[in-house]
């Protein structure tokens, strides 16, 4: 079994071999310039890599982008055996990341926070305090108390 440092070092390679292939390499129409390799990950034996990308575009665009990748599978394995030089080559496994449907539900939540919150502004602009603008007992308060009679010095009313 591997170390992990070799397996995020051989990781990172791999993301950069695949996306320079992708960008200058593969003639696949479908994996133009909207494909983005987000993040690889190598189990710890070397033999299996999990290769995440998005892509940018609607849901046809992805579809195409995943078939795509596939069919560029085994050239983008080879690329990857030849820069890494490792004795075995792992096998890659392309993944759309939900990276950016997490990122658009954030948004989303974020917005109506916003929205509530106005709502809220909106809603003390003219409002008052309840007990006044300090509702705090303050030492001269004590004091005007005690001199009324109203206490004694256990603090029960006479």
């Amino acid at each position: 079994m591997a170390d992990n440092a070799r397996a995020k070092r051989l990781a990172d390679l791999i993301r950069e071999v695949v996306a320079q292939k992708l960008q200058r390499g593969i003639k696949d129409p479908r994996l133009g310039s909207h494909v983005t390799i987000t993040d690889t990950r190598v189990t710890g034996d070397l033999r299996e890599a999990t290769v995440f990308y998005t892509v940018y575009g609607d849901d046809e665009e992805r579809a195409a982008a995943a078939a795509g990748l596939e069919s560029a599978k085994g050239v983008l394995r080879s690329e990857v055996g030849r820069a890494a030089g490792v004795k075995f080559t792992p096998t890659l496994t392309f993944v759309a990341d939900a990276l950016p449907d997490n990122a658009r539900a954030i948004e989303d939540l974020l917005d109506r926070a916003r929205a509530s919150d106005a709502k809220v502004r909106e809603a003390s602009a003219g409002a008052e305090f309840a007990g006044g603008a300090d509702p705090y007992r303050k030492p001269e308060d004590d004091t005007e108390d005690a001199a009324d009679g109203s206490a004694d010095k256990d603090g029960d009313a006479s």
